[in-house]
This record gives structure tokens, sequence and C-alpha cells, in this order.
């Protein structure tokens, strides 16, 4: 990926990225403006951060301040646009009168990691990759609210949480059992999900069909993580080859043939340059974190 499509350096065109958008299926960076650079497993990603972090605005809109972003944030709005993009948002539960149906889905991120989520249909299952669900079955399709009390009514019968952490996702995601395991525990799910009683009355249930996302998110031979890119800097280098992409995070093999996790969360609203494909990495990284093998039952 090269932000300046190999302009000269003296120009030191700036590309202000949005983060991380799936289409297809398939990963690519977003930037300010609408454009978007698709991603291909194996290729050179190499830019450095300039021009500082800025809020790119809620929902397409321009930040009206333009205001400074912490380095460290992974929501990248100031406060202001953050609380004006909640407004708009299904999963902050401040939106109840949205007409198109919906969808209740099972999410598997990985062993005793499960979430039941709704989404709209239109999306498909762009919500799913967004997440970095590695496998998922649908459970039934409805109106906005019935798939909200779904949700809610199927989360503490099963015992699952609101969302896991990606920490805890991208740690396994190296060492996942094979896909027929991976069905066969979203399929015991399903199966506690139908022993609840009342949950589809008001929705349209679904026969399950399990779908896996391992390999739209090229996870087959994915080595364990080296570290984690915790924030930009400014000047600050990333530069690796595209091993893996899940969720927003792009697991990169860098010059020092370690594997990097990169959270495109961290990108939003910095301004991006071309780099050098073989420099060295040079912003924060921190150390490979390794999940508690006991979770006390939850998932």
């Amino acid at each position: 990926m090269d932000p300046d499509d190999g302009r000269a350096e003296s120009t030191r065109v700036v590309w202000r990225c949005a983060g991380l958008r799936w289409i297809g299926g398939a990963p690519g960076l977003r930037w300010a403006g609408g454009r978007v650079s698709p991603l291909a497993y194996g290729q050179r990603i190499a830019f450095r951060a300039v021009d500082g972090r800025r809020c790119p605005g809620p929902r397409g809109n321009p930040c009206p301040l333009a205001a400074t972003v912490p380095a460290r944030s992974t929501g990248g709005l100031c406060a202001e646009c953050a609380r004006l993009d909640r407004l708009r948002s299904v999963a902050a539960d401040t939106v109840v009168d949205d007409p198109q149906p919906y969808r209740v889905y099972l999410a598997w991120f990985g062993p005793g990691m499960t979430k039941v989520g709704i989404t709209a249909e239109a999306r498909g299952d762009a919500r799913l990759l967004e997440q970095g669900a590695v496998a998922y079955g649908w459970l039934g399709r409805g109106p906005l609210m019935a798939a909200r009390r779904t949700e809610e009514v199927l989360r503490h019968a099963l015992k699952v949480p609101d969302r896991i952490p990606y920490a805890r996702k991208r740690d396994v995601r190296h060492d996942l059992p094979p896909a027929p395991e991976r069905a066969r525990q979203v399929e015991e799910l399903y199966r506690q999900v139908m022993a609840v009683p009342g949950w589809a009355e008001t929705l349209e249930p679904a026969d399950l069909e399990v779908r896996d996302h391992a390999e739209a998110f090229r996870l087959d031979g994915l080595p364990p993580p080296s570290g984690t890119v915790t924030a930009l800097a400014e000047g600050g280098v990333v530069a690796g080859r595209l091993l893996a992409a899940a969720g927003p995070d792009l697991h990169l093999l860098d010059a020092a043939e370690r594997c990097l996790v990169l959270d495109t969360r961290l990108l939003g609203g910095w301004g991006l340059a071309s780099a050098d494909p073989a420099a060295p990495v040079s912003v924060p990284v921190a150390g490979s974190r390794t999940v508690p093998p006991d979770q006390d039952g939850l998932f």
C-alpha cells in the first residue's frame, strides 16, 4: 500500500486515513473523501505518520474544529463528535425507529469467545468481518426492536458478554481449532439457543448454516504475534508484509521478521505518507499478550 501512489517524496502527498473497511469480503484502507485502497495479502505496506492526528468527524461529516485526537485512542473522534456519532448508533441502543429488517447472529471468535449480536440485514456479513468473527451463524430476522430484545434475552440466557476485547481475539488467531471443530462449537451453542423459551416469538428464526471467515482473514499458517502497535507518532514508520487481516487488525511481518498487529482504528485521523517498505518499524510496540487459559466458564 502506497498512500501517495508512488509520486515523488519531495511533494509529500499526504492522505488522511479513516480506518479499515471490509468491502465484498476483502479489507481496504479508507481515506478522507471516501476513497478506499484495497489491501492484498502478501503485499508490502509502508507509511509514515505525518501532519498530526485530527478528528475526521462523525459519520462522514467533517469535525468543525479539526480537533486533535490522542494517539492511543481507538475511537478516533474528539469528545463532541463521538457524542454525535452515538446519537445514531444502533450498537449504543440510541436508534429505535429504523424500519429496515435486522438479523440476529451468533459469532465465534475463538475457543470460549462467543457473542450474540444484531446487524442490519442489508449489510450482510460486513458486521461480522468488522468484529473479526472467525465463524458465525444467523439466528433470525425481524424488526429492530424485536432483534434487540432477542439479543438481550439470548445474551443473558447463554451468559455471553456484550463485547469481547480485541486483544483476546487477536491472541488466539494463530492457533485456532480446525474448521469442523469451529463449526461444532457454533452448532452446540445454537442448540442451547433453541432451548431458550420465548426468544423467537417476535422474530423469524433461521436454520443454522455455519459460515467461516478463516480464508477471508487468511488465518491459516499465521504466526503468533510478536507485538502490537500501541500508537502512531509523528514521523513514525509502519512497514511490513501483510499476512492477515481480521476485524480492524492487520497482521504484518516486519523487516525484523516479527509478526506485528496493527489496530487500524489507531490510524483514523492521521495523515499518512509513503515510506521505504524495508524501513524498520519506529512506532511504539507492546509485547505480545497471552489469553488466560481459564475464563471461569464465561465467554
